[in-house]
């Protein structure tokens, strides 16, 4: 009986846990602020005691999870509405370079030392502070970096070039397998994407291994035969 009631506490606590993480929105899947770890510690306790304490019930843990998820959600609205209360809970960025000079205070503040950053950079592609003028630490420890003009990448714009804007390619084969549901959703059929690659000289649809297509840069082909193995 006790592994049937483990068992149970376990399946109410992951679907506790999806249910949380859904009204609380796709961004706490890309990011952790502090406030989030401490709430997934939390999570963590509750269920850790609820499993190995069989004094409490599946009534008493349904009640603590209402509890903990009621409150998650009610400081998530409040900090929404609430410039200072979003800064006090879960921060703010700091800038720890300004016009490419160093805030030592911020640097302390934050506890990074020196070697710390240039990792970070090197993160981020940039392997010099001469590089960056101004960079903040994110709440959730990550850095954004504004680096000087002269170490910015040329783009298309800067040239005076104008491109065609590209559209999002599909996957139409996946190891000789149609996906059929891709050919629906943008509004094609079977026997064209068949006429399609019979064009190009793709007659067997098991000989292709991927196979995706985009409407402004048409086809992009691999068949069986241009794979590589490595031992």
């Amino acid at each position: 009986m006790e592994y049937l009631t483990n068992g149970a506490k376990l399946i109410i606590g992951l679907l506790a846990f999806i249910i949380v993480l859904r009204l609380l929105g796709k961004k706490h899947l890309a990011e952790m602020t502090p406030y989030d770890i401490i709430y997934l510690l939390m999570f963590g306790g509750i269920l850790e005691e609820t499993l190995y304490d069989p004094k409490i019930t599946i009534p008493m843990f349904l009640f603590s999870l209402a509890v903990w998820a009621v409150a998650i959600y009610l400081v998530e609205k409040l900090v929404v509405r609430s410039n200072t209360l979003r800064i006090w809970i879960k921060g703010s960025p700091d800038k720890l370079i300004a016009d490419g000079k160093i805030n030592k205070n911020l640097l302390e503040k934050n506890q990074l030392e020196m070697e710390q950053l240039r990792t970070m950079l090197r993160q981020q592609g940039i392997f010099s502070l001469r590089e960056v003028r101004d960079l903040y630490i994110e709440p959730g420890g990550d850095i954004s970096i504004n680096p000087y003009a002269a170490y910015q990448p040329v783009t298309l714009q800067d040239l005076n070039i104008e491109k065609a804007e590209e559209e999002p390619s599909v996957l139409l084969v996946d190891e000789g397998e149609i996906k059929p549901e891709v050919l629906e959703f943008i509004g094609k059929t079977e026997d064209w994407l068949r006429s399609e690659l019979q064009k190009l000289g793709h007659r067997a649809m098991r000989d292709i291994l991927y196979c995706e297509w985009s409407s402004t840069e048409g086809f992009f082909i691999r068949t069986y035969e241009q794979t590589a193995n490595f031992d």
